[in-house]
């Protein structure tokens, strides 16, 4: 009895040590993907606004990763700019023409300097699809923001789809097709 006893428990511990291999290890793939993303993107946007006509922007994105930030965990820089006179932001004022967001990841948050719509401290919490796509999902000032990215093609390409609800009225929906330079 005792030795069918032992026999069963290391067989369990054989099942858990072989179930804690095949695990996997979300930090290092959140961290993986990230450093997928850097460099610099051209991205081509497309916004739905409740109600109006569709607008155009074309901006470059640059995502590099701060190394001397790195006992908080892994932490980026997200830069963009619109290189282009466009009307967008004479029609939008609350966006920005350019701007700067440092984020730090720690585990499945991402926590970030700023909002895109504000200058407030800010949290992602983040969901893993697969290894190509994450979710971001943030909350702030009345905004919930839900965010899908994707790599494509090698990390050629970026599918962003943006869904922006505002006291839980969808306001806003964004469609980015990015291309690295």
């Amino acid at each position: 009895m005792i030795q069918n006893e032992l026999l069963k428990n290391s067989q369990s511990l054989n099942i858990n040590r072989y179930s804690e291999d095949l695990r996997i290890n979300f930090d290092t793939n959140l961290r993986r993907w990230f450093s997928r993303n850097i460099g610099v993107w051209k991205s081509r946007r497309q916004y739905f606004f409740e109600q109006e006509d569709v607008l155009h922007l074309e901006m470059f994105i640059n995502i590099e990763e701060l190394k001397e930030n790195n006992e908080h965990g892994c932490c980026y820089k997200f830069s963009w700019w619109c290189e282009q006179e466009t009307d967008f932001f004479i029609k939008k004022p609350n966006y920005l023409k350019e701007g700067v967001i440092e984020a730090s990841l720690f585990g499945h948050q991402l926590h970030k300097s700023s909002g895109y719509l504000n200058n407030d401290l800010c949290f992602s919490n983040i969901r893993q699809v697969d290894e190509h796509e994450l979710i971001f999902d943030s909350s702030y000032d009345n905004w919930h923001i839900l965010e899908h990215t994707r790599l494509i093609d090698h990390d050629r390409y970026r599918s962003r789809n943006i869904y922006s609800w505002k006291e839980n009225k969808l306001i806003i929906v964004e469609n980015h097709h990015e291309i690295r330079i």
